[in-house]
């Protein structure tokens, strides 16, 4: 008896048990707090991964001057990364997050198993040898690899499946950042599940748990050091503001500019000529501006220690670093060049997200507005404060998630005592956004390809309905050659006021209505003389077992019709009605539904 099999009967004969033992409800807790747990772990084991390659690597590299090998280590680990998925994985992992949405869309909330590693083993690779991007991505889709493997194991429900989806992501967030409250936000202002208060306590189990293993071995060492060197001031408000307006259109730039140079990647055919092409972009990226190595959080801590001109630390610029116009211009560039050297590493083949990026964006972003104010007008404000603001911003307009940026901003820094000016910086880079995208990054590629349901419940369901499943076939057929005798014979036996003209082969040649036919019922000496063929008509509209219920759905609204003929590649198939749409969208909507 083989391993796999005994497995497998183990596990049919713990989901009995649990089945008959344990109620769907206290299960779902459980299962919450495994989830949880498995995603913290995830994020702790993939932290330390990072790190130890990244330490290892920048050993070799000294404190002072620039460096050539910022020029070969990145392409190196996009290298490892393009071997690991092409010849191991052989599946594409790259967009965790849109990944996800996908998943919730159209693949009923099933993640492959491979996703549960494989995400974390090639960002490591990726990271570790400085790649522009960032690991929460990879660790959001582990964890909700996790909980949506875990889920279908114990033969769980879609609406649960999804839960445990949505409780993986949220541990993986609250793991990675030590932040319970940005993972719950998460992953209901991102993945936009549709949740009731009764599902908010798992996703509150399995991020909790999250946040205390993470506390728990690396106690602090996960957060970004805050300190709130001025309090906030009334009369600064106008910059926060400026800061919103700043970072909206920033925003509005990251998300375009990282579609844009991703379409130019794709269109290098081979992927060698594309691994070289996005790890020498890195490289002499990286090179240019050393902040670019990596996540990004040794740059975002450096500002917040108000040592923002050490960002200029070994690099061709260090000999200017006093001087704030060659500051202010190298800060402009890191800005300008984030999105390539990000879109570069992905693009190469390096695995890895937008969240980090998107965060350390908004530091520079903010620190700059305020050193560009203070250079200019001397106006003498503290400005780490408003490099934290920068970061809500801009994860407010890249991600659309005002609220995630709000808490997340203060939960990894500490810094509540800034959450007023976070809150207007987030609302204001959101709105400003919004006037010109009404899609997230995370969305946006989706939203392009018609996949984007997760944010509408009425696509959503109609997504999961399939035409062939709503075909009604009884309907009497007739034959063309066929008489009115034979039409009358049929309304008998029928209780429908359609019927299809099919020839021997299968094809429709027509149909016919009782309501245009019934004058001719009571004609008997009509009877053998009318033929069917000169009494039928073709259906103006019409549908194929192909078409998506969307398709479906608006035909009926513009033809005003109560049943569509289902005909596929000329042959009839049968009738599609009104009522058995309408009938099956409540059933799948009450499925769906999480209450």
């Amino acid at each position: 008896m083989s391993r796999k099999y005994k497995f497998k009967r183990l596990l049919t004969k713990l989901v009995a048990w649990r089945i008959a033992r344990v109620s769907e409800k206290n299960f779902l807790y459980i299962l919450s707090l495994v989830v949880g747990l498995l995603s913290g772990t995830a994020a702790l084991i993939l932290k330390r991964s990072i790190h130890f390659v990244a330490e290892e690597l920048t050993s070799y590299i000294a404190l002072e001057g620039f460096h050539y090998l910022y020029l070969f280590f990145p392409l190196f680990g996009i290298f490892l990364t393009v071997l690991f998925i092409r010849f191991f994985i052989k599946d594409d992992i790259s967009h965790g997050v849109s990944k996800i949405l996908y998943s919730i869309s159209r693949k009923s909330s099933k993640l492959k198993p491979h996703k549960m590693y494989s995400s974390m083993v090639a960002s490591s690779l990726t990271i570790g040898f400085g790649g522009s991007v960032g690991s929460e991505a990879p660790i959001v889709l582990t964890g909700a690899s996790i909980g949506s493997n875990l889920a279908r194991m114990f033969k769980l429900r879609y609406k649960y499946i999804t839960l445990m989806v949505g409780c993986g992501a949220a541990g993986a967030i609250a793991g990675i950042f030590n932040a319970p409250m940005a993972g719950i936000v998460f992953t209901l202002e991102v993945l936009m599940l549709d949740l009731n208060m009764a599902f908010l306590i798992p996703l509150l189990i399995s991020s909790v748990s999250a946040a205390v293993l993470s506390y728990f071995f690396m106690g602090d060492a996960v957060l970004l050091k805050f300190t709130q060197n001025a309090p906030f001031e009334v009369s600064t408000i106008w910059i926060f503001i400026l800061i919103g307006v700043f970072t909206g259109f920033l925003g509005l730039y990251f998300t375009r500019a990282t579609l844009y140079f991703e379409s130019r990647f794709k269109g290098i055919q081979n992927w060698i000529l594309r691994l070289l092409a996005g790890g020498f972009i890195l490289g002499m990226l990286v090179f240019l501006f050393p902040p670019l190595w990596g996540e990004g959080y040794t740059s975002i801590s450096t500002i917040f220690a108000n040592n923002g001109p050490n960002l200029l630390n070994a690099s061709l610029f260090e000999p200017w670093k006093d001087n704030p116009y060659v500051l202010l211009l190298v800060l402009a560039g890191i800005l300008i060049f984030k999105v390539l050297a990000m879109s570069a590493t992905t693009g190469g083949g390096g695995n890895g997200g937008i969240f980090a990026p998107t965060l350390f964006a908004g530091a520079v972003a903010g620190y700059f507005v305020v050193k560009l104010l203070n250079v200019v007008f001397d106006l003498g404000v503290t400005e780490n404060n408003f490099a934290l603001a920068g970061m809500a911003g801009m994860m407010a307009a890249v991600m659309h998630a005002p609220l995630t940026g709000i808490f997340l901003t203060a939960e990894i820094t500490g810094g509540y005592g800034m959450f007023i000016p976070l809150l207007i910086t987030a609302t204001v880079a959101y709105v400003t956004i919004m006037a010109f995208e009404p899609h997230s990054i995370y969305t946006k590629r989706l939203a392009r390809a018609g996949e984007l349901i997760t944010h509408n419940k009425d696509k959503a369901v109609l997504r999961s309905m399939e035409v062939k499943k709503l075909i009604e076939n009884d309907f009497e057929v007739l034959a063309p050659e066929a008489t009115l005798r034979d039409l009358v014979k049929a309304i008998s036996k029928s209780n429908r006021n359609l019927f299809p003209v099919v020839d021997k082969d299968g094809y429709l040649k027509g149909m016919i209505k009782l309501s245009k036919i019934k004058n001719l019922i009571f004609e008997p000496d009509l009877y053998d003389q009318v033929k069917i063929k000169d009494l039928m008509f073709m259906p103006e509209y019409y549908i194929s077992s192909q078409d998506s219920m969307e398709t479906v759905a608006e035909k009926f609204e513009t033809s005003n019709r109560y049943n569509l003929a289902v005909i596929d590649n000329g042959k009839y198939l049968g009738f599609i009605s009104r009522a058995m749409v309408f009938s099956n969208y409540r059933k799948t909507l009450e499925y769906f539904s999480h209450d």
